[in-house]
């Protein structure tokens, strides 16, 4: 038996929480839970609880409620956060939940039973857990923060959309200012599917477009008049996609501010989704400042299903990297079917360092931008360091002297024509440079101006470029081709003078659209050419590349592919 003592602003009221009166079953006149009075404000930090909620008030300005019942709405689910109140102001969207994906009603197929309890753990901590099939879902709150600590754990992927993603849906008006790509208000309809949106000035806007590169951000959020919420991501180890991925983060429409922490997601899927997984994150209310990192350690007194602590896990280290690009920022990242961790190489001799794994066997990958350079394995124990010593580059394509090269090796199309723009606007946006800019000149033509971040079937599904040779050039050369992404199949074929290369074969790549909503991020994948020399001439040489597929579309939902740098090297 749980006794506390929790006083408003006009009584105090003792509440007995035994055994059970949490469920949902105990509900009749005999031995029915004691009722109490729901209250907009309050002082004090404690747990209540009524027939529909469960109320938890931090002591610190925000007092939130937890749907204790399922009341029938499609958009609501015991389980969601059904109020949220700051400073005495209302930021949870009345008609809908703040939930995980729909609800936890909804999140495997043929189950739709939710079990919600809650309790107190010392006198300073209440914990609420939701259950609903194989997930476990935590709101926990501590005495004097105006946070909810949360935890959410899985057996399985949810089945009926596929992914597992938490939701903050807050009115508009209390919350208006987030990112604007994702912002929807005033767009004139939909341009592509039900999620990517038209101005009437021709410029784009999606839920899609508020993307960053997972490694890029610690928190997101919105903010409203002397006030911000966020949420605050620990290490993301339970994701998939490693430290490059992007997925949506905000929206705004006319009615909610929507912010959106992603746990698993199938948009620009590259490997499969992780489950077995505690993944740990915190809603932060404050004045509308930048939140501080947050810290979770003290999670683990509580019992959670599927904490790992700090004994049980190891750490790798690196003395440096070498051959490396000093042009570059440099990630190693480390991934297997339990968990994802990555680090930042030191800038000067690269060493890195990254802690708080699972024990295990990982793939280790050295990035140089976003481009694997060099690939090893590296094992984990618990407790204990695993040092690499010093790690030598040897497989970065931009290493290798070029007759010339078209863009940079580093695994990204920023270099190129609307390359800074794909992921925040369509390929349609006024904003953007024609996609169609004439045959590439080497020697003449610049990347950034010249040759396109994209190429689909049917939009520029044939790119000139013009190069000469001097006679000792003409030799067997090797032509490189390399792409991030592709959609529908999407690669290109070559031809240089006469001379046409036999259909390459489709990348293994994510299912989804990509391109078009705002990430480039696929398998990094090299075509190479081999061209004999006398196909080649002294003089101008003309390379014609073709966006091919067996599939089919239209405009920039045809087949297509991102590209990361071309160039042309003697036949090894």
């Amino acid at each position: 038996m749980h006794i506390f003592m929790r006083r408003t602003a006009h009584a105090a009221t003792l509440c007995l929480l035994v055994a059970g009166c949490g469920d949902a079953s105990n509900t009749g006149t005999a031995g029915a839970p004691r009722m109490l009075a729901t209250v907009a404000t309050a002082s004090a930090f404690g747990l209540t609880l009524d027939a529909n909620f469960y109320t938890i008030d931090t002591g610190a300005g925000l007092v939130f409620k937890v749907r204790r019942l399922d009341n029938g709405v499609s958009t609501q689910s015991a389980g969601d956060i059904a109020s949220l109140v700051y400073n005495g102001v209302e930021y949870q969207d009345q008609g809908r939940g703040t939930q995980v994906n729909s609800g936890f009603d909804y999140l495997y197929k043929g189950i739709s039973a939710v079990a919600v309890n809650a309790e107190t753990v010392g006198s300073d901590i209440v914990k609420v857990t939701v259950q609903a099939g194989g997930l476990t879902h935590y709101y926990i709150a501590r005495r004097g923060e105006a946070k909810i600590y949360m935890g959410t754990y899985f057996t399985s992927e949810p089945d009926t959309l596929n992914l597992a993603r938490f939701i903050v849906r807050v009115p508009i008006a209390r919350l208006p200012n987030g990112p604007a790509p994702s912002d929807l208000r005033g767009t004139s309809g939909a341009i592509e599917a039900s999620d990517v949106f038209g101005m009437p000035d021709g410029e784009t806007r999606s839920k899609h477009y508020s993307n960053m590169r997972l490694k890029d951000w610690q928190f997101i959020g919105a903010t409203g008049t002397n006030v911000g919420l966020w949420i605050v991501r620990d290490n993301n180890e339970g994701n998939s996609g490693g430290p490059f991925y992007r997925s949506l983060l905000n929206q705004a429409t006319s009615t909610n501010q929507e912010i959106t922490y992603i746990i698993n997601y199938g948009e620009g899927q590259t490997e499969p989704l992780r489950t077995n997984i505690l993944n740990t994150y915190t809603m932060v209310f404050n004045d509308g400042s930048a939140p501080v990192p947050v810290d979770t350690s003290w999670l683990g007194t509580l019992g959670l299903t599927g904490w790992v602590g700090p004994e049980a896990r190891g750490a790798v280290r690196g003395a440096a990297i070498t051959g490396r690009d000093p042009r570059f920022a440099y990630t190693v990242g480390f991934s297997n079917a339990t968990a994802q961790y990555w680090t930042a190489a030191d800038a000067g001799d690269g060493h890195f360092a990254s802690s708080g794994m699972f024990p295990g066997t990982y793939t280790m990958k050295v990035y140089k931008n976003e481009l694997a350079v060099d690939t090893r394995t590296v094992t984990v124990g618990a407790g204990a360091t695993t040092d690499t010593g010093t790690v030598a580059v040897t497989g970065d394509p931009g290493s290798a002297a070029a007759l010339w090269r078209i863009g940079e090796w580093d695994g990204t199309p920023a270099e190129f024509i609307n390359g800074g723009k794909v992921t925040t606007m369509h390929p349609s946006d006024v904003r953007m440079a024609s996609w169609t800019p004439g045959d590439y000149v080497v020697g003449t033509s610049a990347p950034a101006t010249g040759f396109p971040a994209y190429q689909w079937k049917d939009v520029n599904g044939t790119l000139t470029v013009r190069f000469n040779l001097r006679a000792s050039q003409v030799v067997p050369l090797r032509l490189r081709v390399g792409i991030t992404d592709a959609f529908a199949g999407g690669r290109p074929k070559a031809q240089v003078n006469g001379w046409v290369s036999a259909n390459p074969p489709a990348s293994t790549q994510p299912s989804s659209r990509t391109l078009t909503v705002g990430t480039y991020r696929g398998n990094n994948t090299m075509y190479t050419f081999d061209i004999p020399a006398t196909e080649l001439v002294v003089g101008q040489n003309v390379l014609t590349l073709t966006a091919i597929s067996g599939s089919s579309g239209i405009r920039f939902l045809s087949p297509g592919y991102s590209y990361d740098a071309l160039d042309l090297i003697p036949t090894p």
